[in-house]
């Protein structure tokens, strides 16, 4: 549920910490020096940029926040979920790349940092640990249906680490949801336990990941077999010689990628796995 930090992974204990969220959060016990900033738990404001996403504010409860829409306004949505850095540029080339899938898929990305996003590991890991999980899910039921009340038919939702666990509660705890796709992440037992799981569910796993208890083999294993008595269609895979974060391909992820000393990942995998992605959702998107 954490980073794409390699240093994490290779020669840090990860704790698992619990909080008031009811989802365990995992958190670094040991100095991560090469990936670390001078600025500490500093975080920063998110940005707008130039780009094609129309900012919309979805109300939830009796507050707002803010989702970024792109894609075409009568299409299937899909709600993408972002990493523990918030609404950054990797989430948003996803949700980009998405969009622009088959026919065409209207993708909202719910910002649920409410304005902030970690620009290295210590904020990240800052953020998350003070995500109110319950509130995330809120959030993410009020962009399905603000995606069903402004022209989307169905709508899927999908999520990377830590979007990917809470994309998996989407399909225990949130009606509406026509599909899921997770890469990466699972949810704990307390916040939404996959055997009680009420959409269809696809799910992309590393084999060389090492976030045990949270997207390795065997917590992926053992989401297949929860699924398999939840009795909904679903679908795991897991790609040999490729660890976590696998899907972050950009430019700028690669980089980041690289400065956290984390191998490169061979396109094949990437390109397999959006191709499921892609069969998946047309599958029950589709009108």
């Amino acid at each position: 549920m954490i980073s794409t930090c390699s240093r994490i992974f290779a020669g840090s204990l990860l704790i698992v910490k619990p909080t008031h969220t009811t989802s365990p959060v995992f958190s670094v016990a040991r100095t991560l020096s090469p990936c670390l900033s001078a600025s500490g738990f500093q975080v920063r404001a998110m940005a707008d940029s130039a780009t094609p996403f129309k900012k919309v504010q979805i109300q939830r409860d009796d507050t707002t926040f803010d989702a970024y829409v792109i894609g075409k306004d009568d299409a299937p949505g899909i709600v993408v979920l972002q990493e523990w850095w918030g609404v950054d540029f990797e989430i948003k080339n996803h949700a980009q790349k998405i969009s622009q899938f088959d026919s065409g898929y209207k993708a909202l990305i719910p910002d649920l940092y409410h304005g902030k996003v970690g620009l290295d590991v210590a904020e990240a890991q800052h953020l998350m640990d003070g995500l109110d999980w319950q509130g995330a899910v809120k959030d993410i039921q009020a962009s399905v249906n603000w995606l069903k009340s402004n022209g989307s038919n169905k709508v899927g939702v999908t999520g990377y680490c830590m979007g990917g666990a809470l994309a998996i509660a989407s399909s225990v705890l949130v009606p509406g949801v026509d599909a899921v796709v997770a890469f990466y992440g699972v949810p704990s037992p307390e916040l939404a336990d996959p055997i009680n799981a009420k959409a269809p569910v696809q799910a992309h796993f590393g084999e060389d990941d090492g976030f045990v208890g949270f997207s390795d083999v065997k917590t992926g294993k053992a989401l297949e077999e929860k699924l398999k008595t939840s009795g909904v269609p679903h679908e795991v895979y897991f790609y040999p010689q490729t660890g976590h974060a696998f899907m972050n391909k950009s430019p700028e992820g690669v980089e980041r990628r690289k400065k956290m000393g984390m191998p490169d990942v061979e396109d094949a995998a990437v390109e397999q796995a959006w191709t499921r992605f892609r069969s998946w959702m047309s599958r029950f998107l589709s009108a």
